[in-house]
């Protein structure tokens, strides 16, 4: 709940600044000049409402999601030693960061992949595909679950739910005002909205849309970082080293779908700017500069 109440605090800390920011710039006043009556704080906590609504849905459910969508198998009875040894060091990591026990489960696939997923660092969910714990050895496993335990410790989810809120808030924010502008200057519509709004403005949220990718990419990447050098200290540098060695080893892992992507541990397989994760070689430049 709290994680939830700064979420929505900061949007509305992140609004309140933007509308000052607008009344001192008098942008409103310069758009009124220009016969363009535009309520600039309405839009903006409209916009709020829509980019946090669908941002947090996602993080709420977030869980209930991953466990559908990638056919997560959860362990509540271990079935053999591996699922054991699973468990164990999936609590045994979780108690080293302070964190209540996740939900441990696997899923089928061929690719190594793991994520980490849930709405609250102390009830989340920690998953890896059965390609993962075919593919790499106990060690390696091992600095994998520390990964995601250190992004469910960081409260990576709830950050990047936050961050992904506020981008698509300033998205519909100024996709809107482009829309309008464009509409009452250009096709001189006088009342309502006219189609070009609706036209401009579906075109300028692709746009912007866009833009923000990479903004959100950036930030995934970065602390795509710090969440490696978690799992060095839970598991140890050379074994979170290993871990992306074997990476490299085997064939580009599959995406995972949707959000999940952020908190997966493949490469990413797309140009530069679009890339949630860095590339394995300066993963592990990074790790071996660790001290």
């Amino acid at each position: 709940m709290k994680r939830i109440l700064l979420f929505l605090a900061t949007n509305l800390a992140i609004m309140i600044a933007i509308s000052v920011l607008f009344s001192v710039l008098g942008l409103g006043h310069a758009l009124d000049q220009q016969g363009i009556n535009l309520n600039l704080n309405a839009l903006l906590a409209m916009s709020a409402v829509i980019g946090m609504t669908g941002s947090l849905i996602s993080l709420l459910l977030s869980k209930w999601s991953a466990k559908n969508a990638m056919g997560v198998h959860i362990i509540d009875q271990p079935q053999n030693q591996t699922e054991q040894w699973l468990l164990n060091i999936v609590a045994a990591q979780a108690q080293q960061v302070g964190i209540d026990m996740p939900e441990v489960g696997i899923f089928d696939s061929p690719d190594a992949n793991a994520f980490a997923t849930g709405a609250d660092r102390n009830n989340a969910l920690v998953a890896v595909s059965t390609g993962l714990l075919r593919q790499m050895n106990s060690d390696e496993v091992e600095a994998v679950v520390g990964h995601e335990i250190s992004h469910v410790a960081n409260g990576d989810m709830v950050t990047m739910a936050l961050m992904q809120g506020v981008v698509n808030t300033f998205v519909y924010f100024f996709a809107s005002v482009i829309g309008y502008v464009v509409d009452r200057t250009v096709f001189k519509t006088e009342r309502g909205y006219g189609p070009a709004y609706y036209v401009v403005q579906m075109l300028a949220q692709i746009a912007l849309s866009l833009l923000a990718s990479m903004l959100v990419m950036w930030f995934s990447r970065y602390r795509e970082f710090h969440a490696d050098a978690g799992g060095a200290r839970l598991a140890g540098k050379e074994k979170m080293i290993a871990a992306l060695q074997a990476l490299q080893r085997t064939h580009e892992p599959a995406q995972l779908p949707g959000e999940l992507a952020a908190f997966g541990i493949n490469g990413g397989g797309v140009q530069r700017l679009l890339m949630s994760h860095p590339s394995l070689d300066e993963r592990i430049a990074a790790l071996r500069a660790l001290n």
